[in-house]
C-alpha cells in the first residue's frame, strides 16, 4: 500500500512538473496577447469601420501597422533631420516625465542597445555589513569611490543611488542583461552573479540579495 502512495505521489508530482509550468506559460502569453489587445483595440477598431475584416485577421493587421510605424519611425530618426528633432523633443520634454530614462535603458538592454548608463554590474554593501544587494555602477569618481544604482524587484525602473567607498561595491563580471533579467524574476537566476562574486573575491559569511 505504501509503495502505491508514494508511486501515486510522484506521479502526480511528475505531472504537476510538467503542466504547471506549461499551464503558467500559456498563462502569461494570454495575458501578454490580452495587453497587446487592448493597446491596439482603436487601431482595430478603424479597420473594423473602413474595411469588412474580422477577428484574428484585424488584429494581425494591426500588429502589422504598428511594426510598419515603428519601422518608419525608425527610418526617419536615422536622417539628420528625425535625429536632431527626436533628441530636441526629448531633452525639452520626455527626459522631464519621471521614470522616462530608466524605461528607455530597460527597454534598450532587452533589445540590445550597447548603450546604457550602467557600466558594470556589482554586489553592493550599502549598510556597511556583509548583506551585499544587485546594483549597477554608474559612476566612478576621482578618490575612488563609487555612484550605485540598486533597483527594486520586479520593476528595475525604480530604485535608489548610492555613493559607496570603493571597498563597499564589488564589480562583477556578469552581463548587465542578465542581472536585469535576475531583478525582474525577483532574484531568480542571481546564482551566475553570487557565484562570480564567490570566484573573484573573498567569501562573504552571509549575503542577501536585492
Amino acid at each position: 500500500m505504501s509503495r502505491t502512495k508514494e508511486f501515486f505521489k510522484s506521479a502526480v508530482i511528475g505531472g504537476l512538473l510538467v503542466v504547471l509550468p506549461l499551464a503558467i506559460f500559456l498563462f502569461v502569453l494570454t495575458w501578454i496577447f490580452g495587453l497587446v489587445r487592448a493597446g491596439i483595440a482603436p487601431i482595430t477598431l478603424l479597420i473594423m469601420n473602413n474595411f469588412p475584416l474580422r477577428g484574428v485577421v484585424v488584429d494581425a493587421l494591426a500588429i502589422a501597422l504598428l511594426i510598419l510605424v515603428c519601422f518608419v519611425v525608425g527610418v526617419m530618426v536615422r536622417t539628420r533631420l528625425g535625429k536632431w528633432a527626436y533628441a530636441a523633443l526629448e531633452a525639452k520634454l520626455l527626459m522631464k516625465a519621471p521614470g522616462y530614462s530608466l524605461i528607455k535603458e530597460t527597454v534598450g538592454q532587452f533589445l540590445g542597445n550597447k548603450k546604457s548608463p550602467f557600466s558594470s554590474v556589482a554586489l553592493a554593501q550599502i549598510f556597511g555589513n556583509d548583506t551585499l544587494v544587485s546594483s549597477f555602477i554608474t559612476d566612478e569618481h576621482e578618490d575612488g569611490s563609487y555612484t550605485v544604482f540598486v533597483p527594486t524587484g520586479p520593476n528595475p525602473t525604480s530604485g535608489n543611488i548610492f555613493h559607496l567607498p570603493a571597498h563597499h561595491v564589488h564589480p562583477v563580471d556578469v552581463p548587465i542583461e542578465e542581472t536585469m533579467r535576475s531583478i525582474i524574476s525577483c532574484g531568480a537566476g542571481s546564482s551566475a552573479l553570487v557565484s562570480r562574486h564567490r570566484a573573484d573575491g573573498p567569501a562573504v559569511s552571509a549575503a542577501a540579495i536585492g
